[in-house]
C-alpha cells in the first residue's frame, strides 16, 4: 500500500488547519487541485514521450516564440535553473529528434537561437490538449459571479506562496 501514501500525502497540510470547516473544505480542495496537477503535468511528460526537463524546455521554446522572443541556450539556462552541460544536452536531444532547430544569431557568430519545428508545437499542444480543455470546460460552467470570486481566492492563494518564495530567496 505505498502508492496509497503517496497518494494521500498531498491531501496534508504542515500547518494549522484553516479555523472554518467551510475554510477547511477551500484547503481540502486547493490540494487536490495541486495533486491533480502533479498527475496531469506526468501525464503530459508521457505523452510527449520526453524527459520533464525536455518538455519543460520545449514548452518555454514554444511559448517564447508564439510571443515572438528569440530564446538561445542562455535564456534557456535562466528559465530551467540548470547549468550549460545540462542545457547542452537538452538542445541536443530536442535537435536529434527534430523538435528544435539552430538559428545563427544575425551579429553574433558564436550566438544562436533556438526555433521549435512545427512538429514541437504540436506536441506541446497534444501533450497538455486534454488537461487544459478539462480546467477551460468547468471554468466556462461558471456563472461570471462565481467566476470572479473562484479567481481572486486562486490569485490571493499564488501571490501569498509567490511571497513564500520571495523570502525564500
Amino acid at each position: 500500500m505505498p502508492q496509497n501514501v503517496v497518494r494521500h500525502e498531498g491531501l496534508h497540510l504542515y500547518a494549522e488547519q484553516p479555523r472554518a470547516e467551510v475554510g477547511q473544505q477551500l484547503s481540502d480542495a486547493v490540494l487536490r487541485l495541486r495533486r491533480a496537477e502533479q498527475v496531469q503535468a506526468g501525464l503530459a511528460v508521457r505523452a510527449s514521450e520526453l524527459s520533464a526537463i525536455d518538455l519543460t524546455a520545449l514548452r518555454y521554446l514554444v511559448q517564447g516564440h508564439r510571443e515572438g522572443r528569440d530564446l538561445g541556450p542562455k535564456d534557456l539556462i535562466v528559465m530551467l535553473a540548470t547549468s550549460s552541460a545540462t542545457v547542452t544536452n537538452v538542445v541536443e536531444r530536442l535537435a536529434s529528434k527534430g523538435l528544435v532547430e539552430r538559428i545563427q544569431h544575425p551579429s553574433d557568430r558564436r550566438a544562436h537561437y533556438l526555433v521549435p519545428t512545427e512538429s514541437a508545437v504540436a506536441r506541446v499542444d497534444e501533450a497538455f490538449a486534454a488537461h487544459h480543455r478539462a480546467v477551460v470546460s468547468v471554468i466556462d460552467e461558471l456563472d461570471p459571479e462565481r467566476a470572479a470570486i473562484a479567481a481572486e481566492v486562486i490569485d490571493r492563494i499564488a501571490a501569498a506562496l509567490d511571497d513564500v518564495a520571495a523570502g525564500a530567496v
